[in-house]
């Protein structure tokens, strides 16, 4: 089952996403290689700049997604404000369908 993490960044938080950027990458790198990871990339606000992430993972719960979001980098660093996870169908362009 696929799962959407809706990520929000705190307010004022540019700089500690741009610090932790390098793990986060290296995070999601690791969940791509196991063929967790479908999808990932930031929301921007107005001025193009990172304001969140949209992460779609494959997991077999939604416990079992929610621990992939706790363990991101980012999130263990306070980046978040708020994290939505979702039960996601991808109908359109899923090159698995």
């Amino acid at each position: 089952m696929l799962f959407a993490l809706l990520c929000t960044d705190k307010p004022g938080a540019l700089q500690l996403r741009l610090d932790t950027r390098p793990d986060h990458i290296a995070y999601l790198n690791d969940l791509n290689a196991k063929g967790i990871l479908k999808i990932a990339g930031p929301f921007l606000g107005e001025d193009g700049k990172p304001t969140g992430s949209l992460v779609i993972v494959k997991a077999e719960t939604i416990e079992e997604a929610g621990a992939i979001a706790e363990a991101d980098p980012y999130a263990k660093a306070g980046l978040f404000a708020n994290v939505e996870i979702k039960a996601y169908n991808w109908v359109f362009n899923n090159p698995e369908a």
